[in-house]
């Protein structure tokens, strides 16, 4: 493309240059990248024309550098794609030369002979090709003609040649015009005047001792020091001999040296960079007073010094990055050097705990891509350092950090602090109680890590976990939703669920065990002997009972549990007090002592059964007792006790009436069995005779038991259902014991006896 093109310009269209298919420069993201993100050129995704954006003009871009070639690239990304891309800008003739002055003055003698030739300076034109300066002429005049000629870099120079003699007396000054013109078209050209004075006559010109020094200096030079010193010598005397110095030609209309006119020293006027212009080239120019002059080149190579740091131009692709993406491109970075040589080779880098990856592209373009997936709940961020060295000595870093965010995916499922949870709650709690707290974490990230909480559906029918328990879906507080009863239910378990908001939702599960603590709010139950709220029950003492003789024994029970069941008994009043005790623990009512005349025959006895809760509860139990003389005496009717309703209604007491009943009635059975096979053996060895009963009276209603029970002596017992009454009520044993004048009935009494082993628990 030609220089100085006008903006807007279509350079090129690359959807149809790099065979892609319509559309592909849009959706794949396509940009244009030029070193320093200078936006010379703009693409239009949709229609993959490539416009100029502004002037480009060749000279400020590329200098005297020939071919004048601008390279940029083309990224594609998704997936990331380069194409190396390379604009040639062509040159124009848009500058004309230009002379270094206005004005060049040649001091020549007029000894001096047709065809000797005088230097002139050149005149400068930025262009290059046919478009810098290709000829010079002179105005028309007797004297003199311009012979151009070429340099080693191809550039133009003029030399003035003598035709014809000078002749002071009759022309002491000429003026010519100088014109250079260059090979454009339209052709530009440029003029100066050449003032040539006539001197006198000076057969010797100065003579260099080196027609051309080459000198090498680092760009780094410090202003004023030394390049090179020349030297010229002129074999005439006096002012003709004078050498004067001066920096004739270069290559540019400003040189960053200047020449002392005396001592011929080229001193740094300016500093120098090897990126700008790696080399100069001058002409000195030694001139005697007579207007003689010899000249000499001077070529300056500047020395490259690793004084540019590399440049890194990064641009960023994906951030954030999901943690489970398999490898990724981070970011496309570019890196340049000034510099050349070692100075100007660079080597990246980034840290090596890190999990990425420089990839190079091409020359000078990196990738900078993952190893693999990303696990945000390890590292959630990286600061990534890239590092830029070059190889030159000293070695100049630059360094550039990027962060990389690592975005959340719900790839963990909510964690409970504990697998099982044991909760305990006290009976009869107050409704929406708070029990206790389940709680989980999630090592995720927002709406991934918020956790919701619920019940989950229990196996168990017959527990209705609805009714019994909720749960703050939000912070996962347990409440009780009603009063539980230890007595209904002790234990109950159910699960929980932590579901969190991820997209797909994670969960976990956990066990909750609810234990109910026992309260004391149950009193002790009197399950004998049975209180009646018409008429006590009586019990029968033989009067010749010895102490510690088993009256009764009280049995209770406590629906509750633990200490609040421990069960003592007491016995509160009594019409004979030293008479009578209760054993606390196992509630036996035995004789403290033994029976006299002066003792009543009836005896009214409260005794009170006491658990040990706190506040401790107690149920009393009233007993009448009927002292008896012995077996043979009728017994006393006892009163008749109206049905109570309530009792009907019990279910608990027909349950333990029914199995008591059941119970005694096997126990009766047993021992009348056993009773009647010793009463047949005893008669076999008195008579040798059939069976028959023993000479003393004996009911046929009392029965001879032996037993390991828990009371201390030999008893007979009665055992009798009560008639009249509609609940057929079971009747405890009742000792009876016969007259105590017959021995051989005491004999017999002895033999029958048996402890009493039949009690209620």
């Amino acid at each position: 493309m030609p220089e100085e093109t006008e903006t807007g310009y279509l350079v090129a269209n690359l959807e149809k240059d790099l065979v892609l298919k319509v559309g592909d420069l849009a959706t794949r993201g396509a940009q244009i990248h030029y070193k320093g993100n200078k936006e010379l050129l703009q693409l239009d995704a949709e229609t993959g024309k490539l416009f100029l954006k502004e002037k480009l003009d060749r000279e400020e871009l590329c200098g005297a550098t020939e071919p004048c070639v601008l390279h940029f690239q083309l990224i594609l990304e998704n997936p990331v794609q380069f194409f190396q891309t390379d604009l040639q800008l062509t040159d124009i003739n848009d500058h004309s030369p230009e002379f270094p002055h206005r004005e060049m003055l040649l001091k020549i003698p007029e000894s001096a002979q047709p065809g000797t030739v005088f230097p002139l300076k050149a005149a400068q034109d930025p262009d290059i090709g046919s478009n810098a300066v290709q000829n010079y002429t002179v105005s028309p005049n007797l004297h003199f003609h311009v012979v151009t000629h070429s340099r080693a870099d191809g550039r133009k120079y003029p030399e003035l040649v003598l035709d014809r003699a000078l002749d002071r007396e009759e022309q002491t000054e000429l003026s010519l015009t100088l014109t250079a013109v260059d090979g454009g078209s339209p052709a530009r050209s440029g003029t100066t005047t050449v003032r040539v004075e006539v001197l006198d006559i000076n057969d010797n010109a100065p003579q260099f001792i080196q027609s051309l020094y080459e000198v090498q200096i680092p760009e780094n030079s410090p202003l004023n020091a030394l390049i090179v010193t020349v030297s010229a010598r002129d074999l005439d005397a006096g002012i003709n001999g004078k050498v004067v110095y001066s920096l004739f030609q270069g290559d540019g209309a400003s040189l960053p040296f200047l020449i002392d006119e005396v001592t011929g020293e080229i001193l740094l006027t300016k500093g120098l960079d090897f990126e700008i212009s790696s080399q100069y080239s001058m002409e000195i120019a030694a001139t005697d007073g007579g207007g003689l002059s010899g000249k000499c080149t001077v070529a300056v190579q500047v020395l490259d010094v690793n004084d540019n740091a590399p440049e890194l131009t990064i641009r960023k692709l994906t951030v954030p990055i999901p943690e489970n993406s398999p490898e990724t491109v981070v970011a496309v970075f570019s890196v340049s050097d000034s510099d050349s040589g070692d100075n100007g080779r660079m080597v990246c880098s980034i840290q090596n705990d890190l999990p990425f990856l420089l990839k190079p592209t091409f020359k000078n373009y990196y990738t900078l891509v993952t190893e693999g997936p990303l696990d945000r709940e390890s590292r959630a961020e990286y600061n990534i350092t890239i590092t830029v060295t070059d190889l030159g000595t000293p070695r100049l870093t630059t360094q550039h950090t990027i962060t990389v965010q690592v975005s959340d995916v719900n790839d963990n499922a909510p964690a409970f602090t504990q697998s099982s949870y044991t909760l305990f709650v006290q009976e009869n709690n107050s409704p929406a109680l708070h029990i206790g707290t389940i709680s989980a974490t999630d090592s995720d990230s927002g709406s991934n890590s918020h956790i919701t909480y619920s019940l989950l559906p229990t196996h168990d029918p017959q527990l209705d976990l609805s009714s019994l328990i909720s749960i703050n879906a939000d912070n996962g507080q347990l409440f009780a939703l009603r009063a539980l009863d230890y007595e209904g239910l002790q234990t109950f378990e159910f699960r929980v669920g932590a579901t969190d908001q991820g997209s797909p939702a994670l969960s976990s599960q956990a066990l909750v065990r609810v234990q109910v603590l026992d309260t004391n709010d149950n009193a002790p139950f009197v399950l004998y002997p049975l209180q009646n709220a018409s008429a006590p029950f009586t019990e029968l003492l033989p009067r010749a009972a010895e102490p510690g003789y088993l009256i009764t024994k009280v049995v209770a029970v406590d629906r509750d549990s633990g200490q609040n069941a421990w069960l003592s008994f007491q016995l509160l009043k009594a019409t004979e007090p030293g008479l009578f005790s209760v054993w606390a623990h196992n509630g036996e009512v035995r004789t403290s002592r033994l029976l006299s005349e002066r003792d009543a025959p009836k005896h009214r006895l409260l005794l009170l059964v006491k658990d040990n809760g706190d506040p401790p509860r107690s149920a009393s139990v009233t007993l009448q007792v009927l002292v008896v003389d012995g077996f043979s005496q009728p017994y006393l009717p006892l009163p008749e006790v109206a049905q109570d309703p309530a009792h009907d209604n019990d279910v608990l007491t027909l349950y333990l009436v029914i199995a008591l009943a059941s119970v005694s009635s096997l126990f009766l059975l047993s021992v009348l069995l056993f009773v009647g096979v010793r009463l047949c053996r005893r008669a076999r060895a008195a008579s040798l005779g059939g069976c028959s009963l023993p000479e003393e009276h004996f009911p046929g209603h009392l029965m001879d038991v032996s037993g390991s029970g828990t009371l201390s002596q030999k008893y007979q017992y009665e055992v009798y259902l009560k008639g009249g009454t509609g609940t057929n009520e079971f009747k405890f044993l009742q000792p009876l014991f016969p007259n105590l004048q017959s021995q051989a009935a005491a004999e017999e009494r002895e033999n029958a006896v048996v402890r009493n082993s039949f009690g209620f628990y």
